[in-house]
């Protein structure tokens, strides 16, 4: 479970103060008298001057008549600095056009909490950043490839039950005991314990997978996307100061994230985890210096594999089975499985060599249809122990391989997350006023708080990975030193994990406000329309009334950013698709 007893919960903002300050800025849009039409008609009628008007360039005209544009000091003036009034059917045909799809569509992400605020918060993380989001999805697949390759060497008993297995817990925060060395040698020497190996891979064998509803989600999010960008184009003047092009794309990012973790399929329910890892402990056996193998929960309460249940609040979200939390474990989970492979690769080298675990023993061939004789398999525990233990033991404190695979998924989640918040910004900004305004400046804050939540998340966990260093030296000052780098690394691990969550919680509540600031017209308003936020008081400009030349650049620049959000999610399926299910050696599957 995610929720423990004394772990300070990190607040997210009070939904009801959302609430109200939206529908503050609700009342005052359609209390607001702001008419830009009646402004522009009265500006070329010549009531505030013969150069009170400009073109939709910012160049002055020659007669005051054809102005098509207002410069932002006199559209304050002339105007007024209030907004448009909000009009209920364009807000209501916006937002259940371009928002609510989306919002249903987060139904779809897969959670596993089990604790209905735990399963909250993935939701305001997930929204808050979807960097962290996709970074989390590709370094799960880029983990079932990397452990397929980690474990090419070995045919031993099992090996491909352990593949299986340890993917199926990348949700998990799943441990090794070295307390008592014997236990992890047993698990995979002795014969008994293939039905250990064989019970926790059938009940992980659970799926949250494609289903009809599933399926149907998807499919009415992509029609409803479809439709409302054919009517978009067709009608570019229709609502262009609401219209919902930009959000449309901002929002894409949902969809290729489903559809990943969807074809995944994490085992993340954590109730089910726990109960399989239980049942399959319960009958585990180990070794003994008698050679009598007894099972495993007899001497006490140990385990070769257990989950992390310590209520230290650097592994909080490393408990966490949500497979957002991915990120977390990355470290964690790789030196278990470097570990475990690294035993069975010495198991399979001795074997190969025929020799047997009991050293008095001589070699039995196995049988006709190459299945090992379970007498190769039997010996004491001093055996079981050298007949895994490498001669050479590899130890990496990061992991192999670990930076090559956090590095591509990065490049795929920033990929994701900026071709479709670029594709908006790309829209909004092509949008007359051109220049970088109150929409566009939205989206930008958007994008850069959701890679900065990223970011300190990643650089969490690898602070909190640095704590658990080993250092070894003869020197006790330099071993003190150590332990103090260790202690503040892990503290800054829990503050920068807090920023990042709590930067996360506002920018969900950024975005969703935007969102509605869209749609009600809270942004049609001098400074916003004039793009002031980028050419500045002096230089900012309204455009009201749009020429042919506006109506085609704009088409073009809305089919350009369409193309560029849809290519970059398409990219990140893709490679979903090509890594996802690697093809393991049929010497390893035979099994």
């Amino acid at each position: 479970m995610c929720v423990v007893p004394g772990r300070p919960l990190y607040r997210v903002p009070n939904p009801s103060i959302i609430v109200l300050l939206l529908f503050s800025s609700l009342l005052h849009s359609t209390s607001a008298s702001t008419n830009f039409a009646q402004c522009l008609q009265d500006i070329q009628q010549g009531k505030f001057g013969p150069n009170a008007g400009v073109d939709n360039y910012g160049r002055p005209v020659s007669n005051i008549s054809l102005a098509t544009a207002i410069p932002y000091e006199m559209c304050v003036t002339a105007c007024g600095g209030g907004s448009e009034a909000f009009t209920w059917s364009d807000f209501s045909n916006q937002f259940s056009a371009w928002l609510l799809p989306w919002l249903a569509l987060l139904s779809q992400l897969p959670f596993g909490a089990n604790d209905k605020l735990e399963n909250f918060l993935v939701v305001v993380l997930t929204i808050g950043s979807p960097v962290l989001a996709a970074y989390s999805a590709a370094l799960t697949v880029l983990n079932g490839r990397w452990i397929v390759r980690r474990f090419s060497g070995s045919t031993y008993p099992n090996t491909y039950r352990a593949i299986r297995t340890l993917s199926s817990l990348q949700q998990a925060p799943i441990q090794l005991d070295f307390d008592r060395e014997v236990l992890l040698p047993s698990l995979i020497v002795l014969p008994e314990n293939d039905y250990w190996w064989k019970d926790l891979l059938e009940h992980l064998n659970y799926t949250h997978t494609w289903s009809i509803s599933a399926a149907t989600s998807i499919a009415w999010v992509f029609i409803a996307y479809l439709f409302t960008v054919i009517q978009s184009l067709s009608d570019v003047l229709q609502g262009v100061e609401v219209n919902g092009q930009a959000v449309g794309s901002v929002w894409l990012w949902l969809l290729p994230v489903v559809i990943a973790w969807l074809q995944i399929s994490p085992k993340c329910d954590s109730i089910r985890v726990a109960d399989a890892l239980r049942r399959a402990n319960n009958i585990a056996y180990v070794a003994t210096h008698t050679g009598i193998r007894r099972r495993a929960s007899q001497p006490g309460n140990h385990h070769a594999i257990s989950l992390r249940e310590d209520y230290d609040p650097l592994y909080n979200d490393e408990r966490c089975t949500s497979p957002i939390y991915n990120y977390a474990r990355i470290f964690s989970w790789t030196a278990v499985v470097e570990e475990i492979s690294g035993y069975f690769y010495e198991a399979t080298r001795r074997s190969h060599l025929l020799q047997p675990v009991a050293s008095e023993m001589e070699w039995l061939p196995s049988d006709r249809n190459g299945v090992m004789r379970d007498e190769n398999r039997i010996g004491n525990a001093t055996e079981v122990i050298s007949y895994c233990l490498p001669f050479f033991p590899r130890r990496y404190q990061w992991g192999s391989g670990v930076w090559g695979r956090i590095i591509v998924a990065s490049i795929l989640a920033l990929i994701l997350q900026w071709g479709t918040t670029g594709a908006a910004i790309f829209v909004v900004w092509e949008t007359p006023t051109r220049g970088l305004g109150c929409r566009s400046g939205s989206y930008l804050i958007y994008a850069f708080l959701s890679t900065l939540v990223w970011a300190l998340l990643l650089l969490s966990s690898v602070l909190a990975r640095y704590s658990t260093f080993d250092y070894e030296s003869r020197d006790p000052r330099e071993i003190e030193k150590h332990h103090v780098r260790a202690n503040l690394a892990g503290t800054m691990s829990i503050f920068t994990r807090r920023v990042g969550k709590t930067l996360a919680a506002v920018n969900a509540t950024w975005i969703l406000a935007t969102c509605i600031f869209q749609f009600s017209a809270f942004f049609d308003r001098c400074y916003c329309d004039s793009s002031a936020l980028g050419l500045g008081a002096a230089k900012a400009f309204n455009v009201i009334q749009f020429t042919p030349e506006d109506l085609e650049s704009m088409r073009g620049s809305w089919i350009g950013g369409v193309f560029l959000a849809v290519g970059c999610a398409a990219i990140y399926v893709g490679f979903i698709n090509i890594c996802i299910n690697p093809h393991i050696p049929p010497s390893i599957k035979r099994e």
